[in-house]
């Protein structure tokens, strides 16, 4: 059976207001600013495979080109508390807003389950979200840290080659539009043919 939040893609995300990590509300309404999002859960903030993946995130935003190109939004949220998380984000030197989501609140709204076989409050997942604050994709692997920057940087990719890309009229669109140009109008088909100027001798 699929994760829930893969039932998601194709729709609106759901907006969240959360503490971050200094305790301050921060409101993520994926969307709202004209530029892609991308929300990654993990499960326990100073575990091995969690300070890896935030690190992995926070060299992408300095090094990488796909998180530059076009100001990505770049959000971690994870079960435990606020006093945890700004423990995490100094020691870290994290670079992007880390919010804390101990009623499962943000969770819920994406359909993250549990994982590690339900040893772990929220399965590590990955949410891309586009400009137009649609989910796109989505990524689980709780024990595959390692696989979630590389996900997003192919994403961010393909997200910046569709901004470039010129907006083309639907198929159907297309050939009505053709058929309407080709089609003469009433007065055209009763008016009589052009007779061809007789030169003069």
């Amino acid at each position: 059976m699929a994760p829930a939040h893969r039932s998601l893609i194709g729709v609106n995300a759901p907006a969240v207001a959360l503490p971050n990590y200094d305790g301050e509300e921060f409101k993520l309404t994926p969307g709202e600013g004209g530029m892609p999002t991308v929300i990654f859960f993990y499960p326990k903030a100073g575990s091995y495979g969690c300070t890896k993946e935030a690190c992995q995130f926070r060299n992408a935003i300095a090094e990488k080109e796909a998180f530059q190109a076009d100001n990505v939004q770049i959000v971690g949220i994870s079960p435990d508390s606020v006093e945890k998380q700004k423990t995490f984000v100094e020691k870290n030197k994290l670079t992007y807003p880390v919010l804390s989501d101990s009623e499962g609140t943000a969770a819920k709204a994406y359909g993250i389950g549990k994982g590690l076989f339900g040893l772990a409050d929220v399965a590590r997942t990955t949410i891309i979200i586009d400009a137009k604050g649609i989910i796109r994709d989505t990524i689980e692997g709780t024990l595959n840290y390692g696989a979630h920057a590389k996900f997003v940087t192919k994403w961010l990719q393909k997200l910046e080659s569709e901004k470039e890309k010129p907006q083309e009229a639907p198929a159907a669109e297309t050939a009505a539009a053709a058929e309407t140009v080709a089609e003469p109008t009433a007065a055209e088909e009763s008016a009589p043919a052009e007779v061809p100027a007789q030169a003069e001798s």
